[in-house]
């Protein structure tokens, strides 16, 4: 078992109407002035938008607002939230949405409290970070995890460069999550985001490392527990329970605690930031069409996890004499539970016709930063390797 240090301070306030308290939850983390944040025109339609900005303003709290994020959030927006955030001396990040609006909130607390430093450099490991402004979330969108996590993602239009970067002063200082908030969400949309929770535990289950049997019973149980809850909620949008199941583990899935004492793997974010990139796609249905091909690639580095995956998670027979086989059949029983919830299984699937050699050639060049990097801690992927599994995931 690996060293580990573990560190979660984000204040998790869950349930039916928990969203009344955002105006005292501002305060007590030293919010004045907020950036109310948010995605499309689902946040205003559903009245959300309206109630959070009638209780910041009945609980003395100013705000100013900022909408436009879309999914594969764009450095453009984080540059114009930055200037406005200076212009109003707001001194507090609210991101009402999913991981994208929350990412993108993310990146302008880093922007507003460093004035000296171009934000993009961050994501460019070119900058090192000590402070950022005080972020927190009202979540709608259980997937990406951001809301208890350090992590942010962004994509920057020149050149269609996507990349993430984490430290502990973007930790959210509160997540208020309503899985109310949750029932009009489109069954794709709800897939999806159950598929990016999903895979947030594959880069930490398929691992070397088999001596953290705890992490990895915790791990398990949860995919369990999503897998039952999803059919349950495409069956039925309105099902409180299952819903509430599916936003506590978007966020148990990418806090930390699920890869604690081994090592972590993130090849397959990696591989699939490259497609979101070129091609703008879902990221959850990005990260389906990718795994599958990733899982057979790599599946002889710990073939005794991918068995103990098709028998604890995937419910296949164990059959001791052929490891392989079992191994197998568990890739194959995810790509089935992927077609079950509308999600892709190769490239194809995803973009709707076939990816050319040029571009899986550039995806690689650009995932292995012109072969100077090689991500993956299952197994190192060099350029070559990336290049044999876009080609293996065309379809």
């Amino acid at each position: 078992m690996r060293d580990f240090n573990y560190y979660a301070p984000t204040e998790v306030v869950f349930g039916r109407e928990s969203e009344e308290q955002v105006a005292r939850l501002v305060k007590k983390y030293g919010g004045t002035k907020v950036l109310l944040h948010y995605g499309g025109q689902s946040a205003v339609r559903s009245g959300l938008l309206d109630k959070i900005a009638r209780l910041l303003s009945e609980g003395g709290v100013e705000y100013v607002t900022l909408g436009g994020v879309v999914p594969n959030p764009r450095l453009s927006l984080v540059h114009e939230g930055i200037a406005l955030c200076r212009r109003e001396g707001v001194d507090f990040i609210l991101a009402v949405g999913g991981g994208s609006v929350i990412d993108s909130g993310k990146a302008i607390a880093m922007g507003v409290a460093n004035p000296d430093e171009e934000v993009w450099n961050y994501y460019l490991q070119q900058a090192t970070l000590t402070r950022a402004l005080p972020v927190a979330s009202v979540l709608t969108i259980p997937a990406a995890g951001s809301e208890m996590s350090g992590n942010t993602v962004i994509t920057n239009e020149d050149g269609n460069f996507k990349l993430g970067f984490g430290g502990p002063a973007l930790r959210p200082k509160f997540a208020i999550m309503n899985p109310e908030r949750t029932m009009t969400l489109p069954p794709y949309q709800t897939a999806a985001g159950v598929t990016d929770m999903m895979l947030h535990i594959f880069e930490r289950y398929f691992t070397k490392d088999d001596d953290m049997e705890l992490t990895t019973a915790l791990a398990e149980a949860t995919l369990r527990t999503i897998k039952t809850a999803v059919f349950d909620v495409l069956k039925n949008p309105n099902d409180y329970r299952q819903r509430a199941q599916i936003m506590w583990a978007g966020s148990v899935a990418h806090w930390g605690l699920l890869g604690m004492g081994q090592q972590e793997d993130w090849a397959t974010h990696q591989l699939e930031h490259e497609l979101s990139a070129m091609f703008d796609v879902t990221h959850g249905a990005g990260l389906a069409a990718i795994w599958p091909s990733w899982a057979r690639y790599t599946m002889q580095e710990n073939l005794r996890r991918f068995v103990r995956f098709a028998v604890n998670v995937m419910d296949v027979d164990n059959d001791f004499t052929q490891p392989e086989q079992t191994a197998l059949k568990g890739i194959e029983a995810m790509e089935r539970f992927y077609r079950a919830i509308g999600m892709p299984t190769n490239i194809r699937e995803l973009i709707g016709r076939d990816i050319t050699d040029d571009e899986i050639d550039e995806m690689a060049r650009k995932c292995s930063h012109d072969g100077k990097r090689s991500p993956g801690g299952l197994k190192a992927l060099t350029r070559d390797d990336m290049v044999a599994i876009y080609r293996m995931a065309r379809g």
